[in-house]
């Protein structure tokens, strides 16, 4: 049984995956299995693969049909036998040949939930890069409340991690836009610790084909999504003051300030709170909103007034 499962739900971008699987060929670090799930309508990807069949282990399934993301996610986690599985998205690719073996080295932590810093590729403007690291502040917040990324996503996109297959928790697939940021935490509720590495081991390629990038202050796909994070989690993390302006955020950003509009894109029955968030907003003018101190204002005005209707 390999340590490492690497695991790549790939969909046609042959390109940017051979980049991928030409960073695991030089990983210093051996004890690791690639599985590829393909959900390709072509046999593209399969014929990329066999180039790379004798520097690595490998094995490939084709989804027909397609299982769509985050399904395609889950289905090659299924497949992995390693002691750790390392998701990796079809166009991020390892920083350097010691990354996995740094991977491999922080798993004799006693923790089971490990992450990195990374470095942001864009695409579109390649090679502008900008490296992200974990603000510093933000370890105790997440550990203190896990609820806290709904506001921030600090630790990154899934192949910046690695979990231990203990941890035997799936990404909910009713998500797009939310899909890590929920993941993570569940991961943090079930096993409040984690170990971060203060140092980018992986490149992210981001580029507007992306399905988080085409979903964000989309209201036919947040709004949804937000819902579905209610009723898992109820709103009682909106007590903490950092996730009420994510919600009263991403409310303003996409100009709901009225129930009929709310529920033109998530016709369900929202929390009191939530209500009057809206009805606080709708007595805002838009121009004053644009202004990031005085939108501020107004949120912990709102903030402070909806305490009762948090329950």
């Amino acid at each position: 049984m390999p340590l490492i499962s690497i695991c790549i739900p790939a969909y046609k971008n042959t390109h940017y995956l051979s980049r991928l699987l030409d960073s695991i060929s030089i990983q210093t670090f051996k004890d690791f299995e690639v599985i590829i799930s393909d959900d390709s309508p072509d046999f593209s990807v399969k014929e990329i693969l066999a180039g790379y069949e004798t520097k690595f282990p490998t094995r490939y399934y084709r989804n027909e049909p397609s299982l769509g993301t985050p399904a395609n996610w889950n289905f090659a986690i299924s497949k992995a036998v390693g002691e750790w599985i390392k998701l990796m998205h079809d166009d991020d690719w390892f920083t350097g040949s010691e990354s996995l073996q740094i991977f491999a080295d922080h798993t004799k932590q006693n923790k089971k939930f490990v992450f990195s810093a990374y470095t942001n590729y864009f695409e579109d403007d390649y090679p502008d890069k900008q490296e992200v690291f974990m603000p510093f502040l933000w370890k105790r917040k997440i550990l203190r409340m896990p609820d806290v990324l709904f506001a921030k996503n600090v630790i990154g996109p899934p192949s910046v991690t690695m979990l231990h297959k203990t941890i035997g928790l799936l990404y909910d697939e009713r998500l797009k836009w939310r899909v890590d940021q929920e993941f993570y935490i569940r991961v943090l509720r079930k096993d409040r610790s984690f170990l971060y590495i203060n140092k980018p081991l992986i490149n992210v390629g981001i580029s507007a084909l992306q399905v988080t990038q085409s979903c964000k202050n989309i209201p036919s796909v947040e709004l949804p999504e937000g819902f579905i994070m209610l009723e898992k989690y109820g709103t009682l993390p909106m007590k903490n003051l950092l996730i009420y302006d994510a919600w009263w955020r991403l409310f303003r950003n996409m100009d709901i300030k009225n129930e009929k509009r709310l529920k033109q894109y998530a016709n369900e029955k929202w929390p009191t709170v939530i209500l009057h968030m809206i009805h606080d907003l709708s007595k805002i003018n838009k121009a004053l909103l644009r202004n990031g101190v005085i939108s501020k204002s107004y949120m912990f005005i709102s903030y402070l007034k909806n305490q009762s209707s948090i329950v």
